[in-house]
């Protein structure tokens, strides 16, 4: 029923959890795929190869979403390689932990930089060329919408996500450019794996949960999918919450 053939879409952080899934989903779908890494350039070109596999195209570029220069850069090469770009999945994003009695102002930056401002930065570069319209989905998270102790500038990075899907939601409608969010949960990534790593830190996390279960990778792509795809061409600045039933919001 999707089908995403003659698209391209560009996936911040696509080397590896939520953003290699994701590219995985799209490009079952028949887009052609575009990642950013920033460092890891061994499991990008898996990645790379993996989509190949499925049938696509696939290039991989080496990008902080922090640094507006990387960000102008990689987007023209992307559009210089596939001649467009459909869709963009602002994955990109960091996780550390951080007591707001010790944060310093570099930890504080660090993650405001990518999680918020890389957003802005990806999203401001690839409007620009979606002149027959588009899809936008930023990855939030729960943090962003009930808070989250000991991570305090993650879960202010991640509200301000969603403010800035519901912003430019409206500012990009009449062009036909579709923004829209999901808010995942807790996820078995190797950003997580410290807390879901230990055994009884997991188990208690698994019972907070009301599936009884943490998402796979898969679990937040396949709505990453949907909103790609025009069975969400109705949907404006909405956030998906994909957590499992851990955080009911209105």
């Amino acid at each position: 029923m999707i089908n995403l053939t003659g698209k391209v879409a560009l996936i911040t952080g696509g080397s590896r959890g939520i953003g290699a899934a994701t590219a995985s989903k799209l490009a079952e779908a028949g887009a052609d795929i575009a990642i950013t890494y920033r460092s890891d350039l061994r499991n990008a070109r898996r990645i790379e190869r993996q989509i190949q596999t499925i049938g696509s195209r696939c290039v991989a570029f080496r990008a902080d979403a922090s640094s507006q220069s990387d960000v102008r850069k990689c987007v023209r090469q992307a559009v210089s390689r596939f001649g467009r770009i459909d869709i963009l999945v602002n994955n990109a994003g960091i996780w550390k932990r951080a007591p707001v009695r010790s944060m310093t102002e570099r930890q504080w930056d660090e993650t405001l930089n990518i999680n918020l401002k890389g957003t802005f930065f990806f999203t401001r570069e690839v409007v620009l060329f979606m002149k027959h319209g588009g899809k936008i989905i930023n990855v939030s998270s729960t943090a962003g919408q009930r808070g989250e102790a000991y991570h305090s500038h993650y879960a202010a990075s991640k509200g301000a996500v969603i403010a800035f899907t519901k912003s430019v939601a409206v500012e990009l409608a009449p062009l036909n450019i579709l923004v829209n969010c999901v808010a995942p949960g807790w996820v078995d990534t190797d950003m997580s794996r410290p807390a879901l790593g230990k055994r009884s830190s997991r188990r208690s996390i698994e019972q907070s949960i009301p599936r009884g279960s943490v998402a796979s990778p898969d679990d937040i792509a396949g709505p990453i999918l949907f909103l790609a795809s025009d069975l969400s061409n109705h949907l404006i600045g909405a956030t998906l919450s994909v957590n499992g039933g851990s955080v009911m919001v209105t």
